[in-house]
């Protein structure tokens, strides 16, 4: 058998594997078990498009291979970032990719008490203050993450800015995106969501316990 009958025997097999693979692809739900098929779909058919010499396939998959590659990486940093935050401080740098640049000036409100809420926001810059509570947020703190969880989508609190400065925003439907495409990415976001609803509870009470301790040692 000669050397192109071997290319035809091979770029075949190839294919009927590749086709394999684009099944199993588009059966899939989730993100990092697609781009996984996707690589090796790749792979396999830039293997059965060399001895055919198919260049238009050769080229396509030369382009996709490290595109899928990437977003595989980005995906699983995107995992390992949360799942760190979880355990330390609670930040959420790991959706800076994510978010687009908002810069405010000093006087301006980001949102008010009773809105519909679409978004939330990373401090970069600048001095807010969440307005009936009083609280100041610092710089890298996020707020308005927890508007997607209400089942009204309403926010609590009106936050103005008192100190130009840069924030971060991130819609609500693209955090959907990722928490759908990705469940771990889920489930930690939840964990966070859940610690920063905590830690909030904690901060109030806590403010409540130092207004209500000078009025106890009074009639003393």
């Amino acid at each position: 058998m000669d050397t192109s009958h071997l290319a035809e025997h091979a770029g075949a097999a190839s294919s009927f594997f590749a086709s394999i693979f684009v099944v199993a692809t588009l059966s899939m739900r989730t993100m990092i078990p697609l781009r996984v098929f996707g690589i090796l779909t790749n792979i396999i058919l830039l293997a059965s498009a060399i001895p055919t010499h198919n260049y238009p396939t050769l080229l396509l998959h030369s382009v996709l291979l490290p595109l899928n590659a990437y977003r595989l990486h980005q995906m699983l940093q995107l995992v390992r970032d949360v799942k760190k935050s979880v355990n330390s401080d609670l930040s959420m740098e790991w959706l800076k990719p994510f978010m687009t640049e908002r810069k405010c000036a000093a006087g301006e409100a980001l949102f008010y008490k009773d809105e519909q809420a679409d978004s939330m926001f990373y401090i970069v810059s600048g001095r807010f203050i969440l307005v009936e509570s009083g609280i100041e947020l610092p710089v890298g703190a996020i707020v308005g993450e927890l508007g997607m969880l209400s089942p009204s989508n309403a926010r609590t609190q009106t936050l103005e800015c008192i100190e130009a400065g840069l924030v971060l925003s991130v819609s609500y439907t693209q955090v959907e995106e990722l928490y759908v495409q990705n469940p771990a990415f889920g489930f930690y976001f939840l964990r966070l969501a859940s610690a920063r609803l905590f830690e909030n509870i904690a901060k109030l009470e806590q403010r409540l316990a130092q207004r209500t301790a000078p009025a106890a040692a009074a009639p003393a």
